[in-house]
C-alpha cells in the first residue's frame, strides 16, 4: 500500500515537472514570438513610410 502511494506521489511530481517546463517553455516561445512580431511589424511600417515619402517626391516633380 505504501509503495503504491508513493508511487503515485512520484508519478504525479514527474508529470507536475514535466508540465511546467513545458509551460515555461511554451511562455518564453511567446515571448519570442511576440517580441519578433513587433520588429516585423515596425520593419514593415519603415519600409512602408519610406516607399510613400519616394511616391511623395515623385508625384511633386
Amino acid at each position: 500500500m505504501v509503495w503504491k502511494v508513493i508511487g503515485g506521489l512520484l508519478l504525479l511530481w514527474l508529470v507536475v515537472g514535466v508540465v511546467g517546463v513545458v509551460l515555461k517553455g511554451l511562455f518564453w516561445l511567446a515571448v519570442v514570438g511576440g517580441v519578433l512580431f513587433v520588429a516585423t511589424a515596425l520593419i514593415g511600417y519603415a519600409s512602408d513610410r519610406k516607399k510613400l515619402g519616394e511616391t511623395k517626391r515623385l508625384g511633386s516633380r
